[in-house]
């Protein structure tokens, strides 16, 4: 092989590849219809010059008709008056009428049949176009999944490498170290010194109110005799250093007897 040959097949080469890489599909299929859809106003043009011959050789044909009749007619009239030169020369131009009769009829059967071809040929080429153009958008359809597909396997590939995925894991741990941190501190918050000695002050205010009630009920004579040693016992630890587990003791007593 020469080198012309050679340089010759490896520019066609390069520059075929580089062609090959630029096409885009979508956008040829697209071309494709649009050059199909604008061939239909070409083809209507070209049926309409056809019917035009034959609605033209349709009308001449009538004509000479019409002529042969009104030759014939005067044929006659010129023999029933005996003008014998003026019927021959009608004869001569109603041969020659039906001359150019035949001619225009066997021209009118030519362009009849010439419309018939090329309105065929029309409604072939609009169904083919509108066959192709479904295939087409069928490709192109076919081909924007391929291309959404191509990204869905470049995104997940991204993740198969490592570089996406260990930003999420190493975020999600983060977020979890933080909420555990945040739970332990509720919980360490409400198992603090403060909220023990609230607690321990709503025992103490109940029974403040117990107290009281107990008074109020043995003023007013509401109270059996031998609950006064209790409201005793109870008013006497309050000044006294009494517990707390005798005031409950003396309490769960007397809600003994009144049950």
């Amino acid at each position: 092989m020469g080198v012309f040959a050679r340089l010759k097949r490896s520019i066609r080469a390069m520059f075929g590849g580089i062609v090959e890489k630029t096409e885009d599909p979508e956008l040829i299929l697209q071309q494709t219809i649009r050059d199909m859809r604008d061939r239909v106003p070409e083809l209507n043009n070209s049926v309409a010059q056809v019917m035009a011959t034959e609605k033209l050789l349709a009308k001449n044909k009538e004509r000479l008709e019409a002529q042969v009749v009104d030759l014939d007619s005067k044929i006659r009239a010129s023999v029933k008056m005996k003008r014998d030169d003026v019927a021959t020369a009608y004869i001569g131009q109603l041969q020659q009428a039906q001359v150019d009769l035949g001619k225009t009829s066997q021209q009118l059967d030519y362009a009849q049949k010439a419309s018939q071809q090329a309105m065929k040929a029309r409604d072939n080429y609009v169904l083919q176009m509108q066959k192709r153009s479904a295939e087409a958008m069928q490709l192109i359809n076919q081909s924007k999944q391929a291309k959404l597909q191509e990204q869905l396997a470049q995104t997940m590939e991204s993740f198969n490498l490592g570089d996406d995925a260990s930003t999420f894991n190493e975020m999600r741990d983060k977020i979890d170290r933080r909420a555990a941190a945040a739970e332990a501190k509720m919980q360490l918050g409400s198992a603090s010194v403060d909220s023990q000695m609230q607690e321990i002050e709503r025992e103490a205010m109940e029974m403040q109110l117990n107290d009281r009630l107990l008074e109020y009920k043995q003023q007013m004579g509401l109270l059996p005799s031998n609950t006064s040693g209790i409201a005793g016992e109870l008013s006497a630890g309050s000044g006294a250093s009494t517990t707390d587990d005798k005031n409950r003791a003396l309490l769960d007593q007397y809600k003994a007897e009144n049950q």
